[in-house]
């Protein structure tokens, strides 16, 4: 090249010169450069590429005048970032001076100072030299086992391949090279266009190894297979829940004591499933109702103790269901045995027995028997029967077995009086802690008796218009109905009223208090047929109100103005009541209105009570109610319709406050520009608005706008000029037409609008901007800048393009699209034209021209080239120091510079291959065709670039075979027996048979005998049969023919093995193998005993004294071995518990040549030694409340036992004082009996003894925390029997605790007499007495507030008894009296001294009293007593009196005291035979109420 022309050429048109150079062109000459002045230094710069000088090198020594740029090694398209249209170099032209002298423009390369440049351009031209790749050297993908489906999703990112040549791009296919492990390659196929990897077969997680399969993928060019590319892909296969889970046992059977606590462990079940998280399902008790519930880690647990009843039911089934969802679930069946308790208390066949003794009474006659059943079994159920109180007198006696009462003495019956013998009976059962129940055995000894009435006037009222059958009032009267029934009746009015036998006087008819009597006087009788009485009812009847008011008329409208004021009147309603006095009074009310009337109440006068609006609401419906003031009221309705006539009291108003419009300068006169609305809310012409314009803003000569009065209708009149009047500012008015006249105003402001007429202006017109090829999708460029001299500039304008790969903003701003990527191996360069276009419609546009150069970036990955498949080497001893030479793999890369240096190495460190610098493969370990005769190798590439790019492939190496090993004969010794006389010529004695892990020549075997030899035997060398030459028959006596065989193979050298070969030539017979004595052998073990201990011995002959026998242990070495002479010894101590049998294969050998063999079993049973139980901690710790009630848990204590089946039958006893503890002998669990007196911690000493009675011992600190003292214990007594609150005792907790709202722990149950009762009957004599404490959030209430409470919650308390119960029960709270336990001996003894002293007296008073009873008998021998407090059923409603006669009731009234005081006196004795305290303290009761808490707490205890 001239300078000289290139400098002239360069400065008019900026020439590019460009060189032509096709692809791995050879190395030459690109570019002359001449005219160079002498002395001036040359060099290449880069420019723009750097990386491309590695190609180019200039040929330049210093004083010559001219310059060669010639390639220093081949050029490559696929290698060189920028192939098309890039620049390689610049040379530049330097201008030293402007002047005429120096004008002279000489070129130089990259010297400093004013310069300009011209751009060298090689075009580089492909051709197919390179193979395919894939995108990714390593893929994932992942599927869940059991599906069929395509791998659509795999990372990172879809499979894909490309041709390596970039001009060329051949289309590849696809397909699977191999698949790890090898069993799945069946599984997988793959789409050989798409490249879209599919499961064709469903696989299994659970029988795979692990869960990652590694499919090894190809992609071939379809012109030419031989042109692949290798990736991987790792396929995860994702677990499914689809297996169901399994219980460990078919089923399960327990035992458990009835009545175990709540939360009382039975077993635990095991559940497992194959799947990957293993069971992770729920576990639940079918059916629900079971009294059980599982845990989720399988525990089965007591969740309802009240259900575990054995009396009701032995046996309970149920099934755990163990749910895996989606998958079925399982169940398994669980049958539970309830063991027995005592638990029942004896229950009385009834409550109360009653029985009569009368006049022909004889001694031991049976009275009447009471029974009792218990449900538990054994002795537990044993019933006894026994009197506990109430025969002081000794009337009575009882069987204890049979429960018949009999009586032991007569019974003296008092005239006129009725004796009662209230008996209390008690049945006990036989259990360890007993527990009993008692009944009244209620005896009576009846003597004559008088009916006749308490009153001689009774009286009562009744309301009128009531229906028959009202109850008046009860007729108290005295009669023994049980022994001759009465009757009573009506004389008097008969038709209107009746009496029953209870003595209820009621209503036969309705009764009118207007238009009949207002009162009766009906005399009644009583008789038992022979004796009489009667007695008069004054009955009364009362009116009631039964009218109600009426309104005349009901119905009534009336009209009010909207501006009525406040107050006025509207309307007077009246209604009318037929009723008199306060029924017919009536008070008036409003219903609806919404508070804007009101009402009078006693006029019914109707007033406006709050402003009117009639646009609001023009009208209210009313009702007015009158009622009156009768008990109960009544009441009547009239309906009040009030409408709200119109004032003009509303102005119009317009719709906008401003109105604002925008016209066009060429709007035409005439148009209407905006209607305008304004509302009245006034009815008629006050609501009729009329429209005008008041002012115009600016004022002109000419007005611009008129307003149509009618419509509203804004009109034109006058041209617009927007360049005289941009903004009009019009005051408008609506008027109506009412009286007067309201008006309402508005503005309406119309802006004159300009007309588009100046183009938009670019801010250049052509705009060059350079950005990498990895610029992100979305990323700005550059903004273009645009102007445009209308009013809003280019605000409204856009632009116009026609490019797919950039988008242009409104703003102006240039970015790639957000769903394009650039790539500079196909588009280097874009070049479009913007247009800019100032508004939507009929808008004005300019042009301007972009120019967007793309530069590279890293993006092109290291390829493989063709790799024999597969790479071959022969076995041997390799290392480092010494490596054998597989296979070199030349990787390229299509970029340039550090982007395309590529590093080969193995993905994984090897210790049988590495790569070596230039590419070679190398084996630097042992390599054994015979241990494996092929390796997979991921063979990894990587580029140098930023970032890192590199690819991955599978090579196949497979090892030559070299002869390195010598053929094995498959037997140690060869020996064949038979008899001559069977011998033939040809006949097959054996064959020989040796194996060689080599391949080809080096495996095949020739046979031959290197030692010894025979003329009646041949040995065929290829087959290795061995045959005899002849018959034999020359033969008389026992021949052993002894030889050794060889087997050579082929390979060179060649390499050979020999066996011995043994002959026996018989006259006689066969047999010389060695046997066992028995064909199995069995011993018996105690377990426990010293290890190497003789278990037994076997015995084996080898059937000739010349040959011995070894033995050999085959089975359970680690346990027992066996000694020369046949002892089975054990090698360690055995234990049933952990095995109980041993099946032993024990081996004998003789020392034949070749010897032989037998097995014999023996079989050895581990026997039981009976162990101690062990607990498993040595000390436990729990704690407890200081006021901790009976039976409160405390631990749960559990003992193991070594022995089989042993754990279960544990009884567990507590040693030492069992005051305050027990525990239950089956499951352990450790419980109060009483906490009084307890210390701060105490200790406890356990003992669980196996059936054998061997036993363990632990020990049980207890802390006791005093969060409460006995003062906080409250008692209550009930009106149940003990033993039925006893049963109930849980309940009962649970239904004080819900109607105190606290927790209740009940501390005691027991029994008790009521002691200011006189009635015998049973819920009024026999208490139960509560003793309980509450707690709330873990602190004791005080007894004070469990008082108050249960005082203020009476009501409550009562029901959730009642509810218990099942019947009215009542409670009363005891004073618990404060004297300390120790002095209660004492306090007993003063009391039964004071009784004594009480007794003297009251039979003194018994003396006196007779004396004077006597007296009244002389003077009236009629005279009749009765027991004031009897209450025998049938016969009495009211406590008896004595009946007196009018000249009886004379008698003075302390005479009378005096009778009364008697019979009270007899009737105590003839009942108690006991002593009563002042304060009517009865102590045969309390003495027995003692005993009875003492026994109860006995038993309980």
């Amino acid at each position: 090249m001239n300078t000289d022309g290139l400098t002239s050429t360069f400065l008019l048109l900026g020439v590019t010169a460009c060189v032509y150079v096709i692809s791995a062109s050879p190395i030459g000459d690109v570019e002359l450069f001449d005219g160079i002045t002498s002395g001036t230094n040359v060099k290449l710069v880069p420019f723009l590429f750097p990386t491309h000088l590695e190609f180019l090198e200039l040929s330049f020594t210093l004083g010559e005048t001219s310059a060669t740029v010639r390639t220093k090694k081949p050029l490559d398209a696929d290698t060189l970032t920028h192939s098309v249209n890039s620049e390689v170099l610049k040379v530049e032209a330097v201008d030293k001076d402007s002047s005429s002298i120096n004008n002279r423009v000489t070129y130089s390369i990259d010297v400093g100072g004013l310069n300009d440049t011209a751009s060298v351009v090689i075009y580089v031209e492909d051709f197919d030299n390179l193979n395919p790749y894939f995108s990714h050297s390593l893929y994932q993908a992942d599927f869940q086992e059991n599906e069929v489906l395509p791998l659509i999703l795999t990372h990172p990112e879809a499979i894909k391949a490309q041709d390596g040549d970039t001009g060329i791009n051949v289309t590849v296919t696809y397909s699977i090279a191999a698949v790890s492990p090898e069993r799945y390659g069946g599984n997988f196929k793959m789409n050989s266009n798409s490249g879209v990897l599919s499961v064709q077969t469903a696989i299994d997680r659970e029988e795979m190894n692990g869960n990652m399969i590694s499919v090894s993928i190809k992609a071939a060019q379809s012109d030419d297979s031989s042109k692949t590319a290798n990736a991987v892909v790792l396929v995860t296969v994702e677990d499914v829940n689809d297996n169901s889970p399994a219980f460990d046992q078919p089923n399960y059977s327990v035992t458990l004591p009835e009545n175990s606590p709540v939360d009382t462990i039975l077993f635990t079940a095991h559940v497992t499933d194959p799947d990957q998280e293993g069971f992770v399902g729920t576990l639940h008790i079918l059916p629900e109702s079971a009294p059980f519930h599982v845990t989720p880690d399988g525990a089965v647990k007591v969740k309802n103790s009240t259900a575990l009843d054995r009396e009701t039911i032995e046996r309970l089934t149920f099934q755990i269901e163990a749910r895996d969802p989606p998958n079925a679930a399982t169940t398994v069946q669980v049958n539970v045995t309830l063991q027995d308790e005592n638990d029942n208390s004896p229950t009385f066949t009834s409550n109360r027995f009653e029985a009569k003794v009368f006049a022909n009474q004889t001694e031991g006659m049976l009275v009447v028997q009471v029974q009792a059943d218990d449900p538990d079994e054994g002795v537990n159920g044993q019933v006894k029967y026994s009197i506990d109180f109430g025969n002081d007198n000794g009337y009575f006696s009882i069987d204890e077995i049979t429960g018949q009462i009999s009586l032991a003495k007569t019974i003296t019956l008092l005239q006129n009086r009725i004796l009662e013998f209230p008996l209390y009976v008690s049945a006990r059962d036989g259990g360890i802690k007993s527990l009993f129940s008692s009944a009244l055995v209620m005896i009576l000894a009846p003597g004559n008796s008088k009916p006749q009435f308490l009153q001689k006037v009774y009286r009562g009222t009744v309301k009128e218009e009531q229906d028959p059958g009202v109850v008046i009032l009860k007729v108290d009267f005295l009669a023994i109905a049980s022994e001759t029934p009465v009757r009573l009746q009506i004389v008097t009015h008969t038709d209107k009223f009746n009496i029953n036998s209870t003595g209820e006087f009621t209503t036969a008819i309705k009764l009118d208090y207007d238009n009949g009597p207002h009162s009766y006087s009906v005399e009644i009788t009583i008789t038992d047929g022979i004796n009489s009485d009667s007695a008069t009812v004054e009955v009364q009847v009362t009116d009631i109100n039964d009218n109600s008011p009426v309104f005349a008329p009901d119905s009534v409208t009336k009209a009010v103005p909207e501006d009525a004021d406040v107050g006025s009147s509207v309307i007077v309603v009246t209604a009318t009541d037929k009723d008199s006095s306060i029924n017919q009074e009536i008070r008036y009310s409003l219903r609806g209105g919404e508070g804007r009337f009101s009402v009078h109440p006693v006029s019914g006068t109707v007033s406006v009570a709050v402003g009117l609006d009639r646009e609001t609401q023009s009208e209210y419906n009313l009702l007015v109610v009158a009622e009156d003031q009768g008990r109960p009221a009544r009441s009547a309705t009239a309906t009040l319709l009030i409408q709200v006539s119109d004032v003009n009291d509303n102005a119009p108003t317009f719709s906008e406050v401003e109105y604002q419009l925008e016209v066009l300068e060429t709007k035409a006169v005439g148009e209407t520009l905006l209607t305008l609305s304004a509302l009245d809310p006034d009815e008629g012409v006050n609501g009729r608005v009329t429209y005008s314009i008041l002012q115009q803003s600016p004022s002109s000569g000419l007005v611009a706008f008129e307003l149509n009065s009618t419509s509203g209708a804004l009109q034109l009149t006058q041209p617009l000029d927007y360049s005289k009047v941009k903004v009009y500012s019009l005051t408008v008015q609506a008027s109506d037409g009412g009286t007067p006249t309201l008006v309402g105003n508005s503005s309406v402001v119309v802006k004159v609008k300009d007309v588009n007429n100046n183009k938009p202006e670019f801010s250049q017109e052509n705009y060059n901007e350079a950005v990498s090829e990895n610029l992100a999708s979305g990323a700005s460029i550059l903004t273009l800048e645009v102007t445009d001299k209308d009013e809003g500039g280019f605000s409204n304008g856009f632009f116009l393009h026609t490019s797919d790969t950039f988008d242009i903003s409104k703003q102006g701003l240039v970015s790639l699209r957000n769903n394009v990527t650039l790539d500079r191996e196909k588009t280097d360069r874009y070049i479009f034209e913007v247009v800019a276009v100032d508004q939507p419609d009929a808008g004005l546009s300019s042009t301007a021209q972009l120019n967007i150069t793309i530069l590279d970036y890293n993006d092109n990955a290291p390829q493989f080239p063709n790799i024999p498949d597969p790479l071959q080497i022969p076995e041997g001893s390799y290392s480092e120091e010494t490596p054998g030479e597989v296979f070199t793999i030349v990787a390229t890369d299509a970029d340039i510079g550090s982007n395309g240096e590529v590093t080969l190495s193995l993905s994984s460190p090897h210790p049988l291959f590495r790569f070596r610098e230039d590419g070679m493969l190398l084996a630097v370990g042992s390599l054994d065709r015979e241990m494996r005769e092929t390796y997979e190798l991921l063979v990894k590439a990587t580029d140098k670039g930023s970032p890192q790019l590199e690819n991955i492939t599978t090579i196949r190496v497979s090892l030559m075979d070299v002869n390195d090993n010598r053929p094995e004969f498959t037997s140690r010794s060869y020996v064949s027996s038979f008899l001559i006389k069977d011998a033939e010529k040809g006949m097959l004695l054996l064959t020989l048979s040796a194996t060689d892990p080599d391949e080809g020549n080096n495996s095949l075997i020739a046979y031959s005998f290197s030692a010894g030899s025979s003329p009646y035997l041949a040995l065929d060398s290829e087959t290795g049969a061995v045959t005899l030459t002849s018959d034999l028959s020359d033969l008389t006596k026992d021949t052993t023919l002894q030889l050794t065989a060889m087997a050579t193979d082929h390979g060179k050298p060649p390499l050979n093995s020999t066996v011995p070969v043994v002959v026996n030539l018989r006259l006689a017979s066969l047999v010389e193998n060695v046997a066992f004595l028995n064909s199995s052998y069995n011993f018996r073990k105690r377990e426990n005993q010293a290890a190497v201990s003789v278990v037994g011995t076997v015995q084996a002959s080898s059937g000739s004294d010349l040959y011995n026998v070894i033995y050999t242990m085959k089975t359970h070495t680690d346990m027992f071995s066996v000694e020369a002479n046949g002892d089975i010894v054990t090698k360690a101590m055995l234990d049933k518990e952990q095995q109980e049998w041993y099946f032993l294969d024990v081996e004998a050998v003789d020392t034949r040549r070749p010897p032989t063999s037998a097995v014999t079993l023996v079989r050895i049973q581990v026997e039981n030694v009976n162990e101690s139980p062990e607990f498993p901690d040595e000390i436990y710790k729990a704690s407890m409340f200081s006021i901790a009630p009976y039976k409160t848990p405390v631990i749960h204590i559990k003992a193991s036992d070594p022995d089989v089946g042993d754990t279960e039958n544990l009884i567990y006893s507590v040693l030492g004082d069992t005051s305050h503890f027990d525990v239950e002998p089956t499951s352990g669990l450790l419980y109060v009996v009483s906490a009084a007196g307890l210390d701060a911690e105490v200790e406890v000493e356990v003992k669980a003894t196996d059936p054998q009675g061997l036993y363990a011992t632990t020990r049980v600190k207890v802390a006791v925390e005093e969060s409460g003292s006995s003062s906080d214990v409250v008692t209550i007594t009930l009106n149940q029997l003990a033993n039925t609150v006893e049963k109930k005792r849980s309940e009962l907790e649970r239904s004080l605790g819900e109607a105190l709202e606290w927790t209740v722990n009940i501390v005691q149950v027991s029994g008790a007499m009521d002691r200011n009762s006189v009635s015998r009957t049973t819920k009024d004599t026999v208490k139960a007495v509560v003793r309980f404490f509450a707690v709330d959030d873990d602190e004791v209430v005080p007894a004070g507030e469990v008082t108050k409470k249960l005082q203020e919650r009476s009501a409550v308390v009562k029901k959730k008894l009642a509810e218990l119960f099942e019947e009215d029960t009542y409670f009363e709270v005891e004073t618990e009296p404060q004297i300390p336990a120790s002095n209660q001996d004492a306090v007993i003894a003063l009391g039964v001294l004071l009784a004594l002293s009480i007794l003297g007296l009251i039979v003194t008073a018994v003396l006196i009293v007779r004396f004077k009873r006597r007296e009244n008998h002389k003077r009236d021998s009629l005279e009749k007593h009765f027991d004031d407090d009897a209450r025998v059923e049938g016969y009495s409603n009211k406590s008896l009196r004595l009946s007196r006669t009018p000249e009886q009731e004379q008698t003075r009234p302390e005479e009378r005291r005096a009778e009364d005081g008697q019979q009270e006196t007899d009737r105590n004795k003839s009942q108690w035979g006991g002593r009563r305290d002042e304060d009517g303290t009865d102590h045969n009761a309390v003495r027995f109420s003692k005993d009875r808490s003492s026994d109860e707490s006995s038993s309980s205890l």
